[in-house]
């Protein structure tokens, strides 16, 4: 009698996350750990990604913790070297960081503007510029690799006091669906996950009054989505057979009506 031993769907793929010290990001690492995927953690919160790379390592799988401000270009370039050299050629990356920060456009607070645009636009090019080499090797050698954007619902609806975030996200999506024209036929299959709302930090940055009263009311009548959904969301879309690819997965809590 012979005996059969499955192979887990991601084993052998080399998948770097951004933003993992928490949130999606976090849940996403350890669940490509458990589907067999080695994984390269990027956060600024050095103590947290070490315990999160200490819980894949205790459940059998592998991964790095690389401590990186993706808003550093440099340090980012530095990381897909260091990735590179310990794992072979990144070949899933879920570029995750972001932030979300709401208020009327008549505060001018343009701080947060920045803030948002550096982390949500910025550091996202810095992630995709140091690793799309890498992913396009990977797609030559093994038939495909993965991109996957994090995007919001807020990058299709509208949601006042929310103008900066949104359009940030907008980016996101957009930019999305020209890489994934430009990538596709170099096997690079690129994605945009678009999330209503979640149960992360994100909302605990958070400190315009009327955003955080919408929030706080949308709990008594919306079952929010856990980053453990979006994790198995990523994951799905990178199993996927080569052929196939989902361009833009839009998740949203069932009640979640905008």
């Amino acid at each position: 009698m012979t005996t059969q031993t499955s192979t887990l769907p991601l084993s052998g793929r080399v998948a770097v996350v951004t933003g993992a010290s928490s949130g999606i990001g976090e849940a996403t690492a350890e669940h490509l750990a458990q589907l067999g995927a080695h994984v390269a953690v990027l956060a600024r919160r050095t103590e947290r990604l070490e315990q999160l790379v200490a819980r894949i390592a205790k459940n059998g799988g592998q991964a790095l913790a690389l401590a990186v401000d993706v808003t550093d270009a440099a340090a980012v370039r530095a990381a897909a070297d260091r990735v590179a050299a310990e794992f072979g050629s990144t070949d899933l990356l879920f570029n995750n960081a972001g932030v979300m920060l709401p208020a009327p456009i008549e505060e001018l607070a343009t701080g947060q503007w920045q803030h948002q645009i550096d982390l949500n636009i910025t550091g996202l090019m810095n992630v995709i510029g140091a690793f799309t080499p890498q992913l396009v090797k990977a797609a030559e050698e093994r038939g495909v690799a993965d991109l996957i954007n994090t995007s919001s619902i807020a990058a299709q609806n509208i949601f006042p006091n929310f103008a900066v975030y949104s359009a940030t996200k907008a980016y996101v999506t957009h930019l999305s669906r020209h890489l994934r024209a430009e990538l596709g036929a170099k096997k690079v299959r690129v994605s945009a996950i678009e999330p209503g709302i979640v149960a992360t930090e994100l909302q605990s940055h958070v400190t315009d009054d009327g955003a955080l009263a919408w929030l706080e009311g949308s709990k008594e009548t919306i079952e929010w989505l856990t980053p453990e959904d979006i994790a198995e969301t990523v994951a799905f879309v990178a199993a996927l057979p080569p052929r196939a690819n989902l361009q833009q997965v839009t998740i949203m809590p069932t009640a979640q009506t905008a």
